[in-house]
């Protein structure tokens, strides 16, 4: 019987399919609703569509009542809630040594990013940023808001003596949402760095949140995210769109083990994200046989 076997085509990072055309970094697992892509800042937006590539520099925006999960190359994971835009603005990925850096800017809107288990081979060379932050990642799942969503969550939550001036265009707030030190999966521990003018606040334990309320103000935190900031987060990322009729989930629900990105994106299993990337060309089918070495 004929063995189909999958291989990146390339050893570093993927090679672009034509002359001047982006780098591709994964697909789109599931779109909901309105989810615009523009290849650049010149270009025209379109509507993004389930098993679509993502290439390096798309910027994605989703609207009202809508979101997006992408899925990378290296099973790391993004989900947007409505109103948010992202750019993937850095990927390498190398599959012979199963190391891989992630780098995005989160504009606006609620996000959650799932690290794949490559990352954790590059430990701190997987980073996203906001307008007034930048978040250093280590093998995690972490979870946040730019912009009026940050507002509504920080609004949301009384007592804990958030920052007054706040910046409803730009504050950000950051969570981890493990896995922890208590992990009984053999999941590696997950940290972040949240870095804002020059001073930097270090997360390890589940739940941990940091506010930075506009440019240039230092973090504020960390602090534990109580029930009602989890809950105003949760209404905005609880709708996630789902892949072939597949019921969306909660972030509870979704698995906060990296290794397990493809099914928090509604995929299910290593072979099914394969399949996937195999069938719109982002990754290369080799002949029978052996296993192909990339390079």
């Amino acid at each position: 019987m004929k063995i189909i076997r999958t291989t990146v085509i390339t050893a570093l990072i993927l090679a672009p399919l034509a002359a001047g055309q982006a780098q591709d970094v994964g697909l789109n697992s599931a779109v909901r609703n309105i989810v615009s892509v523009k290849a650049n800042q010149a270009a025209q937006a379109q509507q993004a569509k389930v098993r679509e590539r993502v290439r390096l520099g798309n910027q994605m925006k989703t609207g009202k009542d809508s979101g997006l999960q992408m899925l990378l190359i290296d099973k790391s994971a993004f989900s947007m809630g409505p109103n948010a835009g992202i750019t993937v603005d850095r990927f390498v990925y190398d599959p012979a040594r199963k190391v891989s850096a992630v780098g995005a800017s989160i504009a606006q809107g609620a996000f959650r990013f799932v690290s794949g288990k490559p990352t954790h081979g590059a430990s701190g060379q997987t980073s996203l940023r906001t307008p007034t932050a930048s978040i250093g990642i280590r093998g995690t799942m972490v979870e946040g808001a730019v912009g009026l969503d940050a507002v509504m969550i920080a609004n949301a939550m009384q007592g804990l003596g958030l920052p007054t001036n706040i910046d409803p265009a730009t504050a950000s707030i950051v969570i981890l949402r493990g896995p922890g030190p208590n992990a009984t999966r053999g999941e590696r521990r997950g940290e972040i760095s949240v870095t804002s003018a020059n001073q930097t606040i270090n997360l390890n334990q589940p739940g941990q949140a940091v506010f930075v309320p506009r440019v240039g103000a230092p973090p504020f935190g960390p602090f534990q995210l109580p029930p009602n900031g989890f809950a105003a987060l949760d209404n905005l990322l609880r709708s996630t769109p789902s892949l072939a009729g597949a019921p969306a989930r909660t972030s509870q629900q979704q698995s906060s083990v990296a290794g397990q990105a493809a099914s928090s994106a509604g995929l299910g299993s290593q072979t099914v994200l394969l399949s996937l990337l195999a069938a719109v060309g982002v990754v290369a089918a080799a002949t029978s046989g052996g296993s192909n070495s990339p390079g």
